[in-house]
């Protein structure tokens, strides 16, 4: 087991980037839009308000409801989210109509791509006893007719596949022109890794219901610490959560990836068992995946305490791998990322100034020790059964993410996730790296 060995290697870096300078970053965000004359988008459940739409005739009910991307073979699976009116209020038979309601389903959905994990996205009115879906471009602007309102200017734009915040002015605002058109401030994109960013958009919404992009600015840079656990293969991106702060999206994006991971050590299984690893590994992935699931639950409550709502991973289903390939993996995701994301964790529990965020890592942090510690014994077992261009290959990879990840802690952090949460600024990040670099990777 090389657990205990983790632990004393870790113990020895925290000790070293005590003498590291504490330095706050800057917020690492752009700037974005003059924001003069603009106002907060109205919300309801933490999504675009149905208030203040001029639909003609009214209708008794009108609800947003998300179609989750498990759910299709579940026909009648939905979410709710903001609604106006009571339901199936002027129905003649009003128990068929809230039949009919509870299993409305869109045949598309406004936005299907996959960068929120595919979920549909779609509208559901009752007036009298017809039950109705909304659930293109085309059937909401026949819903809404001539846009004339501030909230229907963001509803096309909400449905246009942009998010917004419900908060923050920077990532979700309005503002009527004196032409009668609306301009609506919104995010795409999301900032957890490297290569990511999360963009702010300026689109203006005519009469019509066109919108057209007027102008687009980088908010933010990815942040290379929002994954501690395990990426699995055929792991979606996911969109920008919505969020009204950086604690907010950085346990968000926490909890997508330790809802990711539990794929991800399942899967891992599957594999061992395929290659004829000993029940022990085969237990110890099983294990893992289960305590994924409690770091999911723990890191979801955190989202939602500093505003924003998790995402749920799309993992699409890929055959399973030869070894080569499972050792690849095992050694980038697990020996590197991993072991790196285990000792983040401890330095947390021991730096965060949250009482809640530091007592979350304390366990986090231990488990994730153990996880860490599995991919070293994986790779143990696996390398004298790879051929020596695969070991070669394998060591090339690793010295490739090595570098990778060195270039990503370097890029600096919002000082809330330095203060609140714990996260180590790039120089203690850098120190922190050098320790394991030298016993583990050197």
């Amino acid at each position: 087991m090389q657990v205990l060995r983790l632990r004393h290697l870790f113990s020895r870096a925290l000790r070293a980037s005590l003498a590291t300078p504490l330095v706050l970053a800057g917020c690492g965000h752009g700037s974005g839009t003059e924001l003069e004359g603009y106002s907060a988008i109205a919300c309801d459940n933490g999504s675009p308000a149905l208030s203040d739409l001029t639909i003609s005739p009214a209708p008794d009910f009108i609800q947003l409801r998300y179609r989750p991307p498990d759910s299709e073979s579940q026909p009648f699976s939905w979410t709710p989210a903001s609604s106006s009116g009571q339901a199936c209020a002027t129905a003649t038979d009003v128990a068929a109509c809230q039949t009919a309601l509870a299993e409305a389903v869109p045949a598309e959905g406004f936005d299907r791509d996959c960068l929120r994990g595919c979920s549909d996205t779609f509208l559901v009115t009752t007036r009298g006893d017809e039950v109705k879906t909304y659930d293109t471009q085309e059937s909401l602007q026949e819903l809404l007719g001539t846009i004339t309102t501030a909230q229907e200017a963001v509803l096309k734009t909400y449905a246009s596949g942009y998010w917004l915040s419900c908060s923050n002015l920077e990532q979700g605002a309005v503002k009527r022109n004196f032409d009668g058109t609306f301009n609506v401030v919104a995010t795409r994109g999301t900032a957890c890794g490297k290569g990511t960013e999360l963009t702010q958009h300026v689109v203006r919404v005519s009469a019509s219901g066109e919108v057209r992009e007027l102008e687009v600015h980088v908010l933010e840079k990815g942040d290379p610490n929002c994954a501690i656990g395990r990426r699995p293969v055929g792991l979606q991106v996911a969109g920008a959560c919505e969020g009204t702060d950086a604690l907010g999206r950085y346990f968000a994006e926490a909890a997508h990836l330790e809802a990711a991971s539990v794929h991800a050590f399942l899967r891992l299984r599957e594999e061992l068992a395929l290659h004829g690893a000993d029940a022990g590994l085969q237990d110890a992935a099983q294990r893992s995946a289960m305590d994924e699931v409690m770091h999911t639950d723990v890191t979801d409550r955190l989202a939602r305490r500093f505003g924003a709502t998790p995402q749920r991973p799309v993992v699409a289903a890929r055959p399973l791998r030869p070894l080569s390939e499972v050792a690849m993996d095992n050694a980038v995701e697990g020996c590197v990322r991993e072991t790196y994301g285990a000792l983040v964790a401890h330095y947390q529990a021991l730096h965060a100034q949250d009482a809640e965020v530091r007592e979350a890592m304390v366990r986090i942090a231990e488990d994730e020790t153990r996880h860490a510690g599995l991919s070293w014994d994986i790779d143990q077992w696996a390398r004298p059964r790879l051929s020596a261009p695969e070991r070669e290959a394998l060591r090339e990879a690793q010295r490739q993410a090595v570098a990778l990840l060195r270039a990503e802690v370097a890029m600096p952090l919002d000082t809330g996730l330095v203060t609140e949460a714990g996260l180590p600024t790039p120089e203690v990040a850098l120190s922190l790296l050098d320790t394991l670099e030298q016993e583990l990777w050197a």
